[in-house]
């Protein structure tokens, strides 16, 4: 399957499925470094939307054409329209596309060839794996230019320990690759000409597992981490209950005491 969404002729948001259930999106504004425009937004959350619903969907890797992965909002668009209501529902619609990225059943992974800055940066945060090549570069430079990253800072801290994100909040300073996976931005950094391999070798790890049990432990992870403790465990012992009922699991089981592999029909 291959889909693009158009804004004045241009895709700006290219869709392409394997044969795994395997959807990459990409976005696809190089010129203008894929800076997070009104209609990719939108593109973004229509095509999040319609993965969401469908079942035989196992991973989808979120990548970026061109030397930036992401130079977070397009700054243009945003100085064109100086009213509170236009910022209001434009912020709300950037968390909207970062929240739909956690709800989705399957694991997405941001594939980052580039700098990510500000709302780039959140969405590489936003993902739930990210793998980036050692030129890339993060930053929450807002502040820069007088906006503190309040929006990016949300998924920024969810990932990385409070006084480094704080420290690149209030500093708009660039990181490393290196130093972003030292910091729990990123999982794995690699040569530019081992993303793609990279990347597939993470994607085959998470199709050998049942589908199931990935999608019920995303929604439990995200779900736990909001919560007290107590609260927390409740919520597990109630996910991992129910994993436990289901045809995968107890296949995997009986067939660890069995000293086999598991007979899945299929990885779902």
């Amino acid at each position: 399957m291959n889909n693009s969404h158009d804004s004045l002729s241009d895709p700006i948001l290219l869709s392409q499925r394997d044969a795994h259930g395997v959807v990459t999106l990409t976005l696809n504004r190089p010129e203008a470094f894929n800076a997070l425009s009104e209609a990719m937004l939108a593109a973004l959350q229509s095509e999040l939307d319609a993965l969401a619903g469908d079942e035989t969907l196992r991973a989808v890797v979120l990548a970026a054409s061109g030397r930036a992965f992401c130079a977070g909002h397009d700054l243009k668009e945003m100085r064109a329209e100086p009213a509170l209501d236009y910022y209001r529902d434009l912020f709300g619609r950037c968390g909207r596309v970062m929240t739909t990225i956690q709800r989705l059943p399957v694991p997405v992974i941001a594939k980052v060839q580039g700098v990510a800055t500000a709302a780039g940066c959140q969405l590489v945060a936003a993902c739930d794996l990210a793998v980036a090549v050692e030129r890339a570069r993060f930053a929450v430079s807002g502040v820069n230019l007088g906006l503190f990253c309040a929006t990016p800072g949300v998924a920024l801290s969810r990932n990385v320990p409070r006084k480094q994100a704080f420290e690149m909040l209030v500093t708009g300073e660039f990181i490393s690759a290196e130093e972003a996976r030292q910091r729990g931005l990123v999982n794995r950094v690699v040569p530019a000409e081992a993303l793609d391999a990279e990347v597939a070798r993470l994607v085959d790890s998470i199709l050998a597992k049942p589908r199931t049990a990935i999608a019920m432990g995303k929604a439990l992870f995200y779900r736990q981490l909001e919560m007290g403790q107590e609260a927390a465990y409740q919520s597990a012992v109630q996910t991992m209950a129910c994993n436990m009922m289901d045809d995968s699991a107890l296949e995997g089981v009986q067939a660890f005491i069995d000293k086999r592999d598991p007979a899945w029909k299929t990885a779902g």
